[in-house]
């Protein structure tokens, strides 16, 4: 009896010890795949990048015909190769016209650069003035000049060099771009501020957005207008308006084009001009467009020192003839006068007409459409997008208005701009519909905007991104130790590994748990029975 009593004690002892064996195993196993785990979490998350202090500055010039704006932007200086971070700080439009305008006196364009200049030092903090670089790109004003007056052209282009030596910014160099560069850097702004490009997965990498289709671009300055958009692939690529572009490791086939002439200020003066040419008095001249009760008086240089208008002189032209332009805002008139700017042409035989003999492919998805066209809009109290039928309804309320009334109407009264803005609305409407071929279905799809999270819709964005390289090939922002596939693999591993572990440990607790039962019970009857 002793034998049993003092037998059974030690094989329970045995088994306690037996069994904390496996439970203690099992243990480790869980907490070593917990570990595991919370530290590819932790590397993951909180990798330590190395960072450079502060930010970097660029800066650019739009040298419009009708004026100059600057625009500062920046970007943290750690992310200088990276995408998706540069954004617009300040923004200041020069007093004065268009560079362009300086042809005769090119000595005196610096004055207009003064004031700006002086407030973008103020923006930017000294130590980095060395060390920013400033770009100057010329559009459709100077192009004209170029093909007007080539020397007077380069002359302004240099009297801007010499004044950007005496400036502390790293000056990389006035150029005229080409209406092309200048349709593709607005189509670049436009979607890079979209998020089009790129945008930021689960893991903050930069990630080309799936299903997410580009917008093409409708700017409308002072001398041109462009439109880009992006092509199927089967379009074909023999011409010269179709661009392939790479962003990003994806190739982006467009459709650009810019129209010379076709610009606001030029088209009115081509207006002007006709409206001359067919009036019976050469000094006192009706207009439809004009409000009613407004009348104006315009040297003759003012329409025809143009090349836009060079072929629409008339005989004994005297750029010092005073012209009187009567308003008699007549909607109904100003239309039909307004289409007569447009020459439309067949393209040989093609299903889609051409604007000004070019061939264009029919418009397709999203537009933004920025520039002249959002101020326009604006002026009508329109934005964003809105039906055909709405745009030429307040089209033609405002050409119903008289003078008096437009000032109440106007959110910005300015006479030069106010007396035009129901030419304005009508050309939009010409150049749109009949010109690119929107339709009361494809119209809503345009998106009249001025800038997008405070950074003005501009060609000017694209054009320095391009420059400074801001654009590279696709790349992580955070280098990460394992790549999402990878990194997703172990997690689901270590955490199968600590829930299997888990579940092994309750089972055999349990199983444990019941097997000392049965045998407490079995020593339990044994003793009894004794």
């Amino acid at each position: 009896m002793f034998s049993v009593l003092t037998h059974r004690p030690c094989q329970q002892a045995g088994l306690k010890a037996l069994s904390r064996t496996p439970v203690i195993v099992t243990l480790g196993v869980l907490l070593l795949s917990v570990v595991v785990l919370v530290t590819v979490i932790a590397i993951q998350t909180h990798q330590k990048e190395v960072l450079l202090p502060g930010l970097k500055y660029g800066v650019v010039l739009d040298a419009g015909s009708s004026r100059t704006t600057v625009y500062v932007y920046q970007w943290p200086a750690e992310k200088e190769n990276n995408t998706g971070v540069v954004s617009q700080t300040y923004k200041c439009s020069m007093k004065g016209s268009g560079i362009s305008s300086y042809g005769n006196n090119p000595q005196d364009v610096p004055k207009a650069f003064e004031d700006c200049m002086q407030k973008v030092k103020e923006q930017i903090p000294a130590h980095l003035h060395a060390s920013t670089c400033v770009y100057l790109g010329a559009t459709a004003g100077m192009r004209l000049l170029r093909l007007q007056n080539e020397t007077a052209a380069n002359e302004v282009l240099a009297s801007i060099q010499n004044y950007f030596k005496s400036q502390p910014f790293d000056f990389r160099g006035a150029q005229i771009i080409s209406g092309q560069e200048e349709g593709i850097y607005g189509w670049i702004t436009a979607n890079y501020l979209m998020g089009n490009f790129l945008e930021k997965d689960l893991w903050h990498m930069w990630v080309h957005p799936n299903g997410v289709e580009t917008t093409g671009a409708l700017d409308l300055g002072g001398a041109s207008t462009q439109i880009s958009f992006a092509v199927g692939e089967t379009v074909e690529l023999n011409s010269s308006d179709i661009v392939q572009v790479s962003l990003y490791g994806y190739v982006y086939t467009l459709y650009t084009r810019s129209f010379q002439c076709y610009g606001r200020n030029e088209a009115e003066k081509r207006f002007l001009a006709m409206l001359l040419q067919n009036s019976t008095t050469k000094t006192n001249v009706i207009n439809p467009c004009y409000p009613q009760d407004y009348s104006t008086s315009l040297m003759g240089s003012h329409i025809f020192d143009s090349l836009c208008t060079e072929d629409l002189k008339p005989g004994g032209y005297d750029p010092n003839n005073i012209i009187t332009f009567e308003g008699t805002g007549d909607p109904l008139l100003c239309g039909v006068k307004v289409a007569s700017l447009f020459a439309f042409k067949a393209c040989h035989g093609r299903e889609v007409s051409c604007f000004d003999g070019i061939y264009q492919p029919e418009v397709k998805g999203s537009f933004v459409a920025f520039a002249g066209f959002f101020y326009t809009a604006s002026a009508l109290n329109l934005t964003g997008s809105f039906s055909l039928n709405t745009f030429n309804s307040s089209t033609w309320d405002i050409c119903s208005k008289n003078w008096g009334q437009l000032p109440q109407l106007l959110p910005r009264f300015e006479e030069v701009y106010a007396r035009s803005y129901c030419f304005s609305a009508h050309y939009i409407y010409h150049l749109l519909v009949s010109g690119y071929k929107f339709t009361e279905d494809t119209w809503p799809k345009i998106h009249f905007k001025k800038e997008v999270e405070n950074s003005s819709i501009a060609w000017s964005l694209g054009y320095m991104l391009s420059l400074t390289n801001q654009i590279p090939a696709e790349m992580p922002l955070v280098h990460l130790p394992l790549k999402p596939p990878a990194f997703l693999s172990t997690m689901a591993f270590f955490t199968g590994v600590s829930l299997l572990s888990l579940t092994l440990l309750v089972l055999y607790l349990y199983l444990s748990s019941r097997k000392q039962q049965r045998s407490q019970h079995v020593f339990d009857h044994t003793v009894d029975s004794e």
